[in-house]
Order: structure tokens, then C-alpha cells, then sequence
């Protein structure tokens, strides 16, 4: 196909032992930090976070191999949704993991993501939508299904772009592009819903993408996930104050990346953060829909 202080670092080639007597069946985790007080991990797409009575049926949970992989207790302190990777910070106490929480709700973590979504995005800007609080119908069925919808803004900057000689649809190719993304809140799969709004859903989503363009992915690249990353997160640390970044690698998507022709290297994108300030983004200001 023709395409146009007291703490102890991990790096991702590190050999990290899970404890365990199936190691064969369990996947080990990546650690991109740890010292006393927290871990960094680099979450696989397909993977749930933690248990849930919403999916009985799973055995593998990033919780619970850590715990088993580091050989103590971990504590949650945001979540990444199932079929998106990257970075994932766990807590090593409850005191850490309230003070981690208090950090997070307050929206002082920064977050990059990468995401594949369709068409050409021609220019960077701020979207400004709020949303609808999406209520799962067994887990919150006693909720409010009459709240207001929630302020929810995220940055995004074009990165590259792809065309493929692929028809689909009505149209002879079909083009892709690398968005940079920063959540500026953290409304429920807000990235999947705002890039939909924009008409341009992430490729890979089941829930609001694009089966024609999900399904050339699948078919013609092999590539069967949520084409989202979580790139990047900084944070303070809970105890030092240190200010913390830690970055994921792009796990199953890489051969994609060199197969497009777009950087893979971290010193690329080590840069590329340093760069991206929203605060000079055009603020596009749209009103929120219901079920949106």
C-alpha cells in the first residue's frame, strides 16, 4: 500500500518479575515510575482498571496484577476507560491515594493524549461543549437522569495527516489524522464525544465512531483498538511537591505510526509537550445537545 529524591525509576526495558505461578497467563505491566508513595504504569488497551459487577466474566484487572506484580496493596486514583492505553497512576496508601484524589478532582493534573481520528483537522482550537452526564442504565439507575449538562473543554492540535488508497463510504480514500488532545475537565469518555462532535470520531470507537472507518482499520492494518493514547501526565508529587511527568509508549500502535510516516520517537514528543499551550487556542464555543 502506497501512503501519502527517595524514590527508585523504572524504565519501560526494565524486567519487572510478576508474582504469580500462571506468568505465562498474566501480561506484565510496564512501570514507568515508582518510589514509596505511588506508581506509574503504562496501562494495554483492552484492560480494565479494577473489578467491576458490570464484568464478571473478566479475569485480567491492571489493580490487581500490580498488586500482585509489586507484591502489596495499590490504591485507584483515576481510571483510564478499558480499550485506551497508557499512563495509569496507582497510590501505595489510602493517605496518598486521598491526597493524589484531591489533586485530580481539583483538575491540576495535565494530560496529553494521542488519538487517530477521521478526516483532516485542519487547525488547532479549544472546544468548549459541555455535556451530558452519560448514566449506565443498571449501575446508576437511581441517579438524577435530569442534571444540567456539565461544563467539559479539551484542547486539540493537528499533528500529521494520511491518506490511504482505500475507498470506503462514497468516497474513493480515506483520510486520517494524529490529534494531540489535553482534557481540560474530565467528564466521562469526553475525548470520544467531543472528537465526535467535531465530525471527527476516534477511530476504533465502538460507542461513537465510525464503523465504515473502524473497520478498514480492522481489515486492511490489523488494528482492532481505540486509536487513543494517554500520552502524557504531570503531576505534583503528593509529598515532595517534585513535579512528576510521565509518558507511555504507544504499545501495539507504533508499526501504524512508522507504517503513516508520524514520529514515534520520545524526544519528538518530549518536545512537542513543552510546545502546546491552550491558552493561545481560538475558543470555538458550541451549545450542549441532549444525549450528547
Amino acid at each position: 500500500m502506497t501512503i501519502s529524591q527517595s524514590h527508585q525509576r523504572h524504565e519501560p526495558s526494565d524486567p519487572v518479575v510478576v508474582a504469580t505461578e500462571c506468568q505465562d497467563l498474566v501480561p506484565v505491566l510496564t512501570i514507568l515510575y515508582l518510589d514509596q508513595y505511588l506508581v506509574a504504569v503504562d496501562k494495554p488497551a483492552g484492560m480494565l482498571v479494577h473489578r467491576s459487577f458490570l464484568d464478571k466474566h473478566e479475569t485480567l484487572f491492571v489493580m490487581q496484577t500490580l498488586r500482585n506484580q509489586l507484591g502489596q496493596h495499590v490504591f485507584p486514583v483515576h481510571r483510564l476507560d478499558r480499550p485506551t492505553s497508557g499512563v495509569l497512576v496507582f497510590a501505595l496508601s489510602s493517605e496518598i491515594a486521598r491526597l493524589l484524589t484531591e489533586q485530580h478532582q481539583q483538575e491540576s493534573w495535565q494530560k496529553f493524549y494521542l488519538a487517530i481520528v477521521r478526516g483532516y483537522v485542519k487547525a488547532p482550537l479549544l472546544l468548549d461543549y459541555p455535556l451530558y452526564e452519560q448514566l449506565d442504565k443498571i449501575a446508576d439507575k437511581q441517579a438524577n437522569q435530569h442534571k444540567a449538562a456539565q461544563d467539559a473543554r479539551t484542547a486539540l492540535w493537528p499533528l500529521a495527516q494520511v491518506e490511504l488508497p482505500i475507498a470506503v463510504g462514497r468516497y474513493a480514500a480515506a483520510r486520517y489524522s494524529l490529534l494531540a488532545l489535553q482534557p481540560l475537565t474530565g467528564r466521562k469518555h469526553q475525548l470520544r464525544r467531543h472528537a465526535a462532535h467535531l465530525r471527527h470520531p476516534i477511530v476504533g470507537d465502538t460507542s461513537h465512531g465510525d464503523g465504515k472507518h473502524n473497520l478498514l482499520f480492522a481489515k486492511h492494518l490489523s488494528a482492532q483498538r481505540l486509536m487513543l493514547v494517554a500520552k502524557r501526565l504531570q503531576i505534583l508529587h503528593p509529598v515532595t511537591g517534585q513535579l512528576l511527568q510521565f509518558d507511555a509508549g504507544l504499545q501495539e500502535l507504533e508499526p501504524l505510526f512508522l507504517q503513516f510516516g508520524w514520529p514515534t520517537d520520545a524526544a519528538y514528543f518530549q518536545q512537542l509537550w513543552s510546545t502546546l499551550d491552550y491558552q493561545q487556542l481560538p475558543v470555538q464555543v458550541d451549545p450542549a445537545k441532549q444525549g450528547t
